[in-house]
């Protein structure tokens, strides 16, 4: 008898945090379909697994934390927590970077989608401005130009 969504759900979540990917791509459905930030799209279970495999190798303690997950027939939304620190070099559309040793922790939601057992399509999103400031790649925005501190329209008279 085929796994539940829910069960697939667990099982994938869970051999993603122990970074099992043949456990991890034990419940993708053959023509599995990934989308994430950055115009990123593969198909097939091959390209999903080198996609959630290569987190593993830039952040060699990656791990999610599930806050919510929300069920709907075969459906899912999952509300969570991406967490590791950047000791490998991240793959990305706009090219690659090398390792920075930096920890990120950057929320996300993520829409799957299950057919017998398996998953057929993951739909995540994530602020990937957020992931490049925590990593240092892009500065992090500061005060607003002009603004200095105890200073405010009505302090200025």
């Amino acid at each position: 008898m085929a796994m539940t969504a829910r069960e697939a759900f667990e099982k994938g979540t869970e051999t993603f945090n122990v970074h099992d990917i043949d456990g991890f791509a034990s419940v993708l459905a053959d023509d599995v379909v990934v989308s994430a930030p950055g115009g990123i799209r593969g198909n097939g279970k091959e390209a999903c697994a080198a996609f959630f495999g290569s987190w593993f190798a830039a952040f060699p303690d990656a791990h999610v934390d599930v806050h919510a997950v929300h069920f709907i027939d075969d459906i899912a939304v999952e509300e969570g927590t991406f967490t590791g620190t950047q000791l490998g070099i991240l793959s990305g559309p706009a090219g690659d970077i090398s390792p920075t040793g930096r920890q990120v922790r950057v929320d996300y939601v993520q829409v799957l989608r299950f057919r017998d057992g398996k998953h057929v399509s993951f739909n995540l999103h994530f602020d990937q401005l957020t992931l490049l400031e925590q990593l240092g790649v892009v500065l992090a925005p500061g005060p607003a130009a002009g603004s200095r501190a105890g200073s405010s329209a009505s302090n200025r008279r």
